[in-house]
């Protein structure tokens, strides 16, 4: 119709952090909020990278390129996903360490998931204990499921870091972009 085709949008990226009780959906079956509602005003449409579940917290990335989250998602890029998390139980160092080869829990085979008590964390004596977790894969309910399945159960998961994104100081709710000449560096083999 002589009218020019707009061109595509620059790819952008955002870290954003995920507060609990907040689905990771555009819309939920159950009516129940989703992070989508929750972005700042001004946001795009964007898409997340990976999900977080309804009680777990933190980093959640979100760009406007579809081809980028997939890309972000797939555990074939080698991208750790570190996380904190309390656990209610006693833990034992031992059965964590095992948890390094990988373990299958009902039937579902998770992959290496490296867990040690939280060194930033005074190891009180207390029902409750903080963990680091890192692993590559991101199954669904993955920690929670593992932990379990070592007589620990989670309550309260917070991611802190995927890849090179690191949630840093980012306030709950808050949406921050990334600069997009470090993306130019962090996706130097993938075409923005």
């Amino acid at each position: 119709d002589n009218k020019p085709i707009k061109s595509k949008d620059s790819t952008r990226v955002w870290i954003y952090h995920k507060p609990d009780g907040l689905v990771t959906s555009h819309k939920d079956e159950k009516g129940r909020a989703t992070v989508f509602d929750s972005l700042p005003p001004k946001m795009p449409r964007v898409i997340s990278v990976g999900r977080l579940d309804l009680n777990s917290e933190g980093l959640l990335l979100l760009t406007n390129n579809g081809e980028l989250s997939r890309y972000m998602e797939l555990p074939s890029t080698g991208w750790e996903r570190t996380y904190r998390v309390r656990v209610l139980g006693h833990v034992n160092p031992e059965k964590l360490k095992k948890l390094e080869k990988g373990i299958t829990v009902d039937g579902v085979k998770y992959g290496p998931i490296h867990a040690a008590f939280d060194a930033r964390i005074d190891e009180k004596k207390s029902a409750n204990n903080w963990l680091k977790m890192t692993l590559t894969e991101g199954k669904n309910r993955e920690i929670r499921k593992v932990l379990e399945a070592v007589g620990l159960s989670v309550n309260r998961l917070i991611r802190i870091s995927y890849g090179p994104f690191e949630l840093g100081e980012v306030k709950k709710g808050e949406a921050v972009e990334v600069d997009p000449r470090s993306l130019k560096k962090i996706f130097k083999n993938f075409p923005l």
